[in-house]
């Protein structure tokens, strides 16, 4: 079996939710997943989170893939999540330098730590507690996805989905407070 016969059954057994091809395909692509983002970020953290997310998205989208390159169609995932990733940098720089100008005439206090804390608990309680517990153990406790999946003992593809739907709805949450 060659190794085009090899990710064709790997792909095929992801699309059936079979952990073990996923955990194949995660071994396959993720070191150059991770090169191509830290090329273009510079930074090993970003680079962590910007793969865990393209592997989330292949989780979701991996029976939109059709015959060709899977390589080219998994970076052109990868490129999407970069250019998605910029333009909330572009937003967010954007934002700052409008409350910078807003704030110009006005005397800045200074950002309460405590209180930032006590404000991303409030929002976290707000979830459901098995998705609170699942952003805790991934971003408070920093356990990789992997580990999540084994503690859990749930497919690691099921546990990318879940913290992934569940930073979306506390993202969701907190710019309605904004609003």
């Amino acid at each position: 079996m060659d190794d085009n016969d090899k990710l064709i059954e790997i792909i095929d057994g992801c699309r059936r939710g079979d952990n073990d091809a996923f955990s194949r395909l995660v071994d396959m692509f993720g070191s150059q997943c991770y090169g191509y983002f830290y090329r273009v970020t510079g930074n090993a953290e970003i680079s962590n989170d910007l793969l865990s997310e393209l592997f989330v998205k292949i989780v979701e989208k991996i029976n939109s893939y059709k015959d060709g390159s899977f390589k080219k169609w998994l970076f052109t995932v990868a490129s999407n999540i970069f250019h998605d990733y910029l333009r909330g940098l572009y937003r967010q720089r954007k934002m700052i330098a409008t409350r910078a100008e807003n704030a110009s005439d006005q005397v800045i206090e200074p950002v309460n730590m405590t209180d930032m804390k006590d404000e991303l608990q409030l929002y976290l309680s707000k979830l459901d507690d098995d998705t609170s517990e699942l952003l805790m153990l991934r971003y408070f406790s920093q356990l990789s996805f992997k580990e999540i999946a084994e503690l859990r003992c749930e497919p690691i593809g099921t546990t990318l989905a879940k913290v992934h739907r569940g930073l979306k709805r506390l993202r969701e949450l907190m710019e309605q407070k904004n609003e």
